[in-house]
């Protein structure tokens, strides 16, 4: 059985992970920004002797930093799930500059020091395996305008993940993109595409199925190629 980190937990996405991690009998460390502050995640790890409860915010370094050299051992995949949509204010007329530096922090630096501080242990698993979450906003090939603050910081994080690809090459790390769908989460609302259900099996299937030879690649949550 694997052994798997995944950052940011406590809701969604990342929440539907470790409960379909945990029922296929692997150990999962779920990583929480506030531990004080996440009843769901409470309810399954209460439930479960495979996940432990980690803090780890990935707004800060230090706190990314801390929880590298507290988790031990090897890691064969860690699944960087959590993000920020970057406020309200996200048109060419009125953008909160506060709130993309923060965005910023969150989908972009943070993944790339996430990757950093676990690489240790992904590659002390033998053959590791990296998924940033980002979005199909993040490609050239989205076709609608506006969304500033959210778009640029998951294109950014994209190019973090196809440049750590290259830079991991010789090493026994494959890294991936995600595109998860639109899903009914307390982001994407409730008359959003796919359960996030569906997505958090598709997202695991996808992992399943990648080798060294796909590192870099950007995939939909249903195994298909996003288009850059």
């Amino acid at each position: 059985m694997a052994r798997i980190l995944i950052a940011g937990a406590t809701r969604g996405i990342g929440l539907e992970l470790v409960k379909q991690y945990i029922a296929d009998g692997h150990e999962v460390v779920a990583c929480a920004r506030d531990t004080r502050s996440a009843k769901l995640l409470d309810d399954v790890a209460g439930g479960s002797d495979k996940v432990t409860i980690e803090q780890l915010d990935i707004a800060d370094p230090a706190s990314i930093e801390a929880a590298g050299k507290k988790i031990q051992g090897a890691i064969d995949e860690v699944i960087i799930v959590a993000g920020a949509v970057g406020g309200a204010k996200q048109s060419i007329d009125d953008v909160d500059i506060d709130e993309w530096h923060s965005a910023l922090n969150v989908n972009t630096i943070g993944p790339l020091l996430t990757a950093r501080a676990f690489k240790p242990h992904l590659v002390q698993s033998g053959n590791g395996k990296l998924m940033i979450l980002t979005s199909q906003l993040a490609a050239s090939t989205w076709p609608f305008g506006g969304m500033y603050i959210y778009s640029t910081t998951k294109a950014a994080v994209s190019k973090v993940g196809q440049i750590l690809a290259l830079d991991w090459k010789k090493d026994p790390v494959t890294v991936s993109l995600m595109h998860p769908g639109y899903v009914q989460t307390d982001m994407g609302g409730p008359n959003a595409e796919i359960t996030a259900e569906e997505s958090a099996s598709g997202i695991r299937k996808v992992l399943a199925g990648m080798t060294k030879e796909d590192s870099g690649k950007f995939y939909k949550w249903n195994g298909d190629i996003h288009p850059w």
